[in-house]
């Protein structure tokens, strides 16, 4: 009888406990799908802390409306982080709840080095994305870089380099371009075209890759060495553009004398 009177107790305790455990367990469900929990508000702000630039709420909600999923309790986070980062000029995203029904949502914008092939962007990380270019202020000057698919990181550490080099010169550099058989071209503020011709340093992600090419460097230090005796010696003559490739030297090309007709 003791043994069956302890078994008994256990069985009904056991049952007692599963019936609290029911009902908590349904009042919690039952909470947590109250209206009063849905995502009402999305705070956007700058992760930098800045004024966003490029990035605007609109266009973030625009963005997720109808695809968020979930309340303050049930939404997923990381699925709602990549959501955001679907949006125009968003470069990434960190998303956390806020009670009850709010969402803070803090964004790294892209940064716009430069317009990169025919329809996308170039971050100042090296990164493309494809954005709508009519953002971008009128007075803000951005050259325009081109290369073959996963040649951007390079094509921004040449840019980079020949802003250096140049920039001393009071020229900008206006257009990189490197063609499918790595080979460089560059076009100046001035309008002056320079071929560089092949990158050795480019061999290992060229499957064409040559080697004997003169470096990159010593070709484009030797013609900005040159320059100011160069524009010297030109006068009022116009340089339309220079061949880099020479192992010795460069060669250049003159604009054509525009000719005033005499009344």
């Amino acid at each position: 009888m003791f043994s069956d009177a302890r078994l008994t107790n256990l069985i009904a305790n056991t049952l007692a406990l599963l019936a609290v455990s029911a009902l908590v367990i349904g009042v919690v469900v039952w909470a947590v799908r109250r209206p009063y929990f849905n995502i009402e508000r999305i705070q956007i702000e700058s992760s930098q802390g800045e004024r966003l630039a490029y990035v605007t709420p609109e266009g973030v909600k625009a963005t997720i409306a109808g695809r968020l999923q979930g309340n303050f309790f049930t939404v997923d986070l990381d699925q709602s982080r990549a959501l955001v980062e679907t949006a125009p000029w968003v470069r990434r995203a960190q998303i956390r709840r806020v009670w009850p029904n709010s969402l803070s949502v803090r964004i790294e914008e892209q940064q716009p080095l430069a317009y990169w092939n025919e329809d996308e962007m170039i971050n100042t990380w090296g990164e493309s994305f494809s954005a709508n270019k009519a953002v971008v202020p009128d007075d803000v000057d951005l050259p325009q870089l081109s290369g073959p698919p996963n040649s951007e990181r390079l094509v921004v550490q040449r840019y980079a380099e020949l802003a250096r080099w140049f920039g001393p010169l009071d020229v900008q550099v206006s257009e990189v371009t490197l063609s499918p058989r790595y080979a460089w071209d560059v076009v100046l503020s001035n309008g002056v075209q320079l071929s560089l011709g092949r990158d050795p340093a480019a061999d290992i992600a060229d499957p064409h890759g040559r080697k004997g090419a003169l470096p990159f460097a010593v070709r484009v230090e030797r013609f900005v060495q040159a320059w100011p005796a160069l524009m010297q010696r030109l006068g009022d003559r116009a340089l339309q553009s220079a061949d880099l490739r020479y192992p010795n030297g460069f060669a250049i090309t003159l604009a054509p004398v525009s000719s005033t007709p005499v009344k």
